[in-house]
Formats: C-alpha cells, sequence, structure tokens
C-alpha cells in the first residue's frame, strides 16, 4: 500500500542541495527547476556536466561548486537530492542529512528515500503528481503521458472561472463548498 503523503513545495522558500553533476543530476537539477523556475538550489560535484551549466547558466538563483560534496554543504538547506553513482557516499552523505533532519532523496535508492520526485503533468495551474511509491518510475511516466493526453488543454480557461465563481459566493466557508461541488458535478456526472 502507498502510504506516501502528497505534498507540494514552494522551493522558491527553500534551500535545495543536489549532489552529483552527472546524467542523474542533470535530471534532477532539471525536474526541479521545470517546476519551480524559482527554487534556489546548490549542487555540488567534483565535475559538472555542460548540459548542466547550460541550464543554469542565467539562473542566479542556482550555484555551481566544482568539488567533492562536504559534510558543510548541508548548512543552511532544507532539502537535500543525492545523485552520485557512488553508493557507499550515497548512503555516508543520506545518514548526515538525516542526523540533521534534512528531508533526502537519493537517486535510485527507494530505501534511502525521505521522499520520492514525482511524475509530474500540468496543464497551466493544474498540477498532478504521479508516484508509484518508488515501485516503478517507468510506469509513473507512462501515465504521464496518458493523463496529458486525456486532460483537455482549456482547464486554465475553466479553473480561471471557477475562481471567478468562488470569490463571487457569499456565505460561510461550507455554503461556499457545497455550491462549488453542485456547479462541478458535471465533470463526474456520468449520465
Amino acid at each position: 500500500m502507498n502510504n506516501l503523503f502528497p505534498i507540494f513545495l514552494k522551493l522558491e522558500k527553500l534551500h535545495t542541495l543536489i549532489v552529483g553533476g552527472g546524467y542523474v543530476g542533470l535530471e534532477k537539477i532539471t525536474a526541479v527547476l521545470n517546476n519551480s523556475p524559482e527554487a534556489r538550489i546548490t549542487l555540488v560535484s567534483p565535475e559538472i556536466s555542460l548540459e548542466i551549466r547550460d541550464l543554469v547558466r542565467l539562473n542566479s538563483r542556482v550555484d555551481l561548486i566544482t568539488r567533492k560534496f562536504e559534510d558543510d554543504d548541508l548548512l543552511e538547506k532544507e532539502l537535500v537530492i543525492v545523485a552520485t553513482n557512488d553508493k557507499v557516499e550515497n548512503q555516508r552523505i543520506k545518514a548526515i542529512a538525516a542526523s540533521r533532519h534534512l528531508l533526502c532523496n537519493v537517486a535510485d535508492t527507494p530505501a534511502l528515500c525521505d521522499f520520492y520526485l514525482s511524475s509530474i503533468v500540468q496543464k497551466g495551474n493544474l498540477k498532478v503528481a504521479i508516484s508509484t511509491n518508488g515501485m516503478s518510475p517507468t510506469m509513473a511516466k507512462r501515465l504521464k503521458e496518458v493523463l496529458s493526453e486525456a486532460l483537455p488543454e482549456n482547464l486554465e480557461t475553466a479553473m480561471e472561472q471557477l475562481k471567478a465563481v468562488r470569490d463571487m459566493l457569499k456565505g460561510d466557508f461550507a455554503y461556499k463548498v457545497e455550491e462549488l461541488n453542485r456547479i462541478t458535478s458535471v465533470l463526474v456526472d456520468k449520465k
């Protein structure tokens, strides 16, 4: 059973450390920046790929540090993503992060993860995260493709209209919820 608690983080208010500058590091920093373009990130690695350097060239909120990870790299960080190909070092970084009460994701090692990075479907302001509890990122990727095709492009317009209706409604919270549920019931009505 998947007991994960889904959450959407405002990464522009947190400082994320990514350890690893190769292919997996590129995958992780791309995912973070695609979803949170204003995220504050420090990436540490003895070698940092040209793709990563190109990706962040004009982003002043990303610091690249070309050297091996040092324990003090965790200072003033709230979130840690480890993406190196050294399993022993990954475990060591995870242990230090845990001792400092930092949430940590170790790529391709679900047992060492406090959280997983989801597959994301986005249509305007609607964002749907997909998790397979670390079991099958490939399945999550395929579901992302299915949902991307299934969700209509005009969802943003519908959400703007619903927000306008919500803003115009008078009454207490319970009344507003009831009224919005009535209005949106056509989305799930099987008639």
